[in-house]
């Protein structure tokens, strides 16, 4: 071979080399590129409680209009358990790169750190905040054979029968007891509190004429009222829910100071990056505002809520979650009530 061709040979393999570096350099700017836009797999919106309750709910509308939006999977995995924390201590220690979020409500993140003495992780710093997704409306239920038809003849028969008329909860210290407990200290009655393992059970005692009364997601149990088979006396918020436009509030049934409810909130772990998050809120923002996604949340009781994190952070984080947690603080630490994990 001479030296001109030997040369030849040289340049074809060195631009061999390089056109397969450069080949492999593009494949891995290019798989960057999409690992870059997110989501680029799918997302678990982890809920901290069992299939079918009102937060459920909210959270398999959201998921299935981000996945239309995304174009990829937003899954939900319920992690029931200790009110919420199991669910919650997932996400705290998942890695904040956005595809494991909560999906919180009052309790986990201005309940349970009351009603706990100790929890796996900081309430406070824990979670990135990222999107506010609906407001969960409760309402007061009596069993059809009830003799009360109204609050102020309810009030008038607690007064009469003082810890005789039962009144059923999904939980003792969740939001739904103490709508109870707003409700007795406003009203100057005691009812016989009956809490259960969830909503599901103690609205099927309620339409069996086991318990008297029952404190209750509107979300839940809208259905049933409407088909006449319980009766709805006046929801705690301070508005009347869309899917009850006829109930009247308890203010406006004439206990003033019993207002309570619960909020759903979508939330990240410590240390998401605020692009991301604002990113992802837009995208639960823009779902949430379909009229699609608001009439089907307010056809079962909720209201859409979606908002940005700094929205969540300056509305939900620094004023309702402060002023839930006052509230609900103070009652609970009135009460005694405490629980362990």
């Amino acid at each position: 071979m001479t030296s001109t061709e030997h040369l030849g040979l040289s340049r074809r393999r060195c631009l061999t080399r390089l056109a397969a570096l450069a080949g492999t350099a593009l494949g891995a700017s290019l798989a960057a590129q999409a690992e870059d836009k997110y989501p680029s797999r799918p997302v678990t919106l982890v809920v901290p409680f069992s299939a079918g309750g009102g937060t459920d709910v909210a959270a398999r509308l959201l998921a299935n209009k981000l996945t239309q939006r995304w174009g990829r999977s937003a899954v939900v995995d319920n992690r029931a358990g200790a009110a919420g924390i199991i669910g919650a201590d997932v996400v705290a220690r998942a890695r904040p790169d956005g595809y494991t979020l909560l999906i919180g409500n009052v309790g986990t993140q201005a309940i349970n750190p009351f009603l706990y003495l100790k929890l796996p992780y900081d309430n406070d710093t824990a979670f990135t905040p990222i999107a506010l997704v609906a407001e969960l409306l409760i309402v007061l239920l009596a069993q059809p054979g009830f003799p009360a038809r109204t609050v102020q003849e309810l009030v008038a028969l607690a007064k009469a029968q003082p810890g005789k008329i039962s009144c059923a909860s999904s939980g003792a210290g969740n939001s739904t007891h103490l709508a109870l407990e707003f409700f007795q200290a406003a009203a100057g009655i005691q009812l016989l509190h009956v809490p259960y393992k969830g909503g599901a059970p103690a609205t099927a005692d309620l339409l069996a004429g086991q318990v008297d009364l029952q404190f209750t997601s509107v979300l839940e149990t809208s259905a049933a009222v409407k088909a006449g088979r319980l009766r709805a006396l006046a929801v705690t918020s301070a508005r009347r829910a869309p899917a009850l436009p006829e109930v009247p509030t308890l203010a406006e049934a004439g206990v003033q100071g019993a207002e309570s409810g619960s909020w759903v909130a979508l939330l990240g772990p410590k240390g998401l990056p605020p692009a991301l998050a604002q990113a992802i809120a837009a995208d639960v923002q823009a779902v949430i505002a379909t009229p699609a996604a608001r009439e089907a949340l307010a056809a079962q009781g909720a209201t859409a809520l979606g908002d940005g994190p700094d929205a969540l952070k300056k509305v939900a984080l620094k004023k309702v979650i402060s002023e839930d947690s006052h509230r609900y603080g103070q009652l609970i630490r009135k009460l005694g009530l405490r629980a362990s994990t």
